[in-house]
């Protein structure tokens, strides 16, 4: 599959997977976040790409752009807390500056656009131990016209990356030094998501 390509049913199965791998790692997820954060990030993203995954016919049926900005609004009616906004953020703003064709160029072009609105939605940057610090290098990993697989590995590596880091944004940022040692929990569902649908693709391909 590739993102010229892309139909009905590949896209509804790239929601089933990322509603897959969010349900099947939702208590790791809650565990990182029960170390420096609410403790409801699992909960939270399986109860959004679950709904994602209702509604998957209706978003199969639109428009790349289109589909991509409705998936985005759902996540953040339904996501909540900090993480809704953010990931719908991502979705919203990479339907928007994607075209309905696009080419490997016009999805790392689109994807580099979605991180900036991302961190400023965040007030955030890379380095602050969040979900940008998985996004940044699977931009340039995209730049670099690297392989699904090669991807998915610079994601996992950044994700565990962000272990040492001083949390600096969001609700682990009050727990100041004691946020080292943890992973991010954004982070990890960041770089889940990537796994998913890097591998979905890669099976289509």
């Amino acid at each position: 599959m590739s993102a010229e390509t892309m139909n009905k049913v590949e896209l509804k199965a790239l929601i089933s997977a990322t509603a897959d791998t969010i349900a099947a790692h939702a208590d790791e997820l809650t565990t990182l976040d029960q170390a420096i954060g609410d403790g409801d990030h699992g909960l939270n993203m399986k109860r959004g790409f679950e709904a994602v995954r209702a509604d998957a016919d209706s978003f199969a049926a639109k428009p790349l752009p289109d589909a991509l900005k409705a998936i985005g609004t759902k996540l953040v009616m339904t996501v909540g807390g900090a993480s809704g906004p953010l990931f719908g953020t991502l979705f919203m703003a990479l339907g928007k500056e994607i075209s309905t064709e696009p080419d490997r160029a016009d999805l790392a072009t689109a994807f580099g656009k979605a991180i900036e609105a991302v961190a400023a939605r965040g007030k955030s940057q890379v380095g602050q131990k969040t979900m940008l610090d998985v996004l940044q290098p699977v931009h340039e990993a995209l730049l670099q016209d690297r392989t699904g697989p090669e991807i998915t590995d610079a994601a996992d590596r950044a994700a565990e990356a962000t272990v040492p880091m001083k949390a600096l944004r969001g609700r682990a940022s009050f727990l100041g030094d004691r946020s080292i040692g943890h992973m991010d929990a954004g982070a990890r569902s960041t770089a889940l998501l990537v796994r998913a649908v890097a591998e979905t693709i890669e099976g289509y391909a």
